[in-house]
């Protein structure tokens, strides 16, 4: 009878929390419910997504199974986990624009509600807003400027809205993800340090590594996931921009790759709430990338940049004087500009040319260190006209560095226009001095020809 009742009571409490169940025997109870209900729930899903996965190649499966063990410890791959998607944020930032002086406002308090739910946005696969790259099946080689026009042009270009509301869930992530950075006590430099690849790791395309918190990473790669959907939607522009470099020396691609890295630059600057296009706003970065490049790489002694800004007001004041010879003090008064900067920039202004050239653009003309090719003489290429000066005549100028007594004791010492080198006795008799006084001469005189002027002069022959 007991072991019945027993049984009885045993099970009755694994139906509920009945009156001799504890809390916390309730609570565990209750989590493991939910836990298997949730499991019933996602069971479907993660069979419907598996039978679809298996259409695609076994390659793709691979890098994605990879990509979701990166993820996973950041707690948004879980079954349980809430995925607010783009169409839903847009939904209730779209509500916050009508009054945009308050959306920053309203932003926080909507990133405060999603963390306390912790609800995770939606990333996007990058090959959504791809569409098929045209390939010509005629061309037998692709170079890689016409790989990556031809990528560009398979981005689907957002219009007007579609633009604004991207621009709107930048900013927002941007938001959330400062407010966790300050509640964590972080600032920039910990995302620099902490964070590398790129945010395609929790979409399966890339592995990422974030030394961060859990939630930072997440919140990170969100953001970043919606600033490159930006760029490479926009990248047309720099394709369109880069064009009216064209006739400088720098190479298209250097050029590019500033500009792509501008692009990001406009991203982070770019306010929805003026009303203009981003590509209006985003030309001002290209350009200013595209200025800066030349200014620093493309010659081959780099010129200061406030002289390339002096020198171009230079020569326009040339072309208004129409006399290419005109005095400093003419141009200065033309361009209004200083006198001496006008000086520095003109002295600036030489180009450099490599001796290897050839004078035509097929390289079968002749190069110009064909012209400035000495004879050689039958005896060999040694000949005395290379020498500026003789042994002597440098050893002269040496020494004239020196006052009249340093340049007596190191010529006695060191046998310099003498028989023999004598001793710092012998030296010391001639003077009438100590020995400890000519050393110290000595090494005073020693110490005057250690300048790398006089060096350089008698470096030719210590060889």
């Amino acid at each position: 009878m007991r072991h019945k009742q027993a049984r009885t009571g045993e099970a009755e409490g694994k139906r509920g929390t009945g009156a001799g169940a504890t809390p916390m025997e309730a609570g565990a109870e209750t989590r493991r419910a939910g836990t298997q209900s949730a499991h019933r729930r996602a069971a479907p899903r993660a069979r419907r997504a598996q039978g679809s996965g298996s259409k695609s190649s076994g390659r793709g499966s691979a890098t994605r199974a990879q990509a979701g063990s990166t993820a996973g410890s950041h707690g948004c791959s879980q079954p349980t986990a809430q995925v607010l998607t783009h169409a839903e944020l847009d939904g209730r930032l779209d509500a916050l624009a009508t009054a945009p002086e308050f959306f920053s406002a309203g932003a926080l308090t909507l990133a405060m509600e999603l963390d306390r739910a912790g609800t995770c946005l939606e990333i996007s696969d990058p090959l959504s807003w791809r569409r098929a790259p045209k390939t010509d099946k005629t061309a037998g080689r692709v170079t890689l400027a016409q790989q990556f026009r031809s990528e560009v042009d398979a981005m689907v270009i957002l219009d007007r809205e579609d633009e604004a509301r991207l621009a709107r869930r930048v900013e927002f992530a941007r938001i959330r993800f400062q407010h966790g950075m300050a509640a964590a006590g972080l600032d920039k430099s910990a995302v620099v340090d902490g964070v590398s690849s790129s945010a395609g790791g929790f979409v399966g395309i890339y592995g990422t590594t974030c030394k961060l918190p859990g939630e930072l990473c997440r919140r990170w790669a969100e953001l970043h996931a919606l600033r490159t959907e930006m760029v490479e939607r926009n990248l047309y522009l720099v394709l369109i921009n880069v064009e009216r470099y064209s006739h400088t020396t720098a190479s298209q691609g250097d050029l590019i790759q500033e500009g792509s890295a501008a692009l990001f630059r406009a991203v982070d600057g770019f306010d929805w709430r003026r009303g203009l296009l981003f590509r209006t706003y985003a030309v001002h970065w290209l350009n200013q990338a595209f200025r800066s490049y030349l200014y620093n790489f493309t010659n081959t002694v780099r010129v200061p940049v406030y002289l390339q800004k002096a020198l171009k007001h230079v020569n326009d004041a040339k072309n208004r004087l129409g006399d290419a010879k005109a005095s400093v003090e003419r141009i200065a008064q033309e361009a209004q500009l200083g006198e001496g900067l006008v000086a520095a920039a003109m002295s600036a202004a030489r180009t450099a040319r490599s001796i290897d050239m050839t004078f035509d653009d097929e390289g079968e003309g002749g190069r110009l260190k064909d012209l400035l090719e000495a004879e050689v003489a039958e005896d060999g290429p040694y000949t005395t006209a290379l020498e500026d000066v003789s042994l002597e005549d440098s050893l002269g100028q040496a020494l004239d560095r020196l006052s009249e007594r340093e340049r007596y004791v190191v010529s006695l010492r060191f046998g310099v226009g003498t028989e023999r080198e004598h001793t710092l006795a012998e030296v010391a008799a001639k003077l009438g001095v100590s020995l400890e006084r000519v050393r110290q001469i000595q090494v005073r005189a020693i110490g005057k020809l250690r300048n790398p002027q006089l060096r350089k002069v008698v470096d030719p022959y210590l060889n």
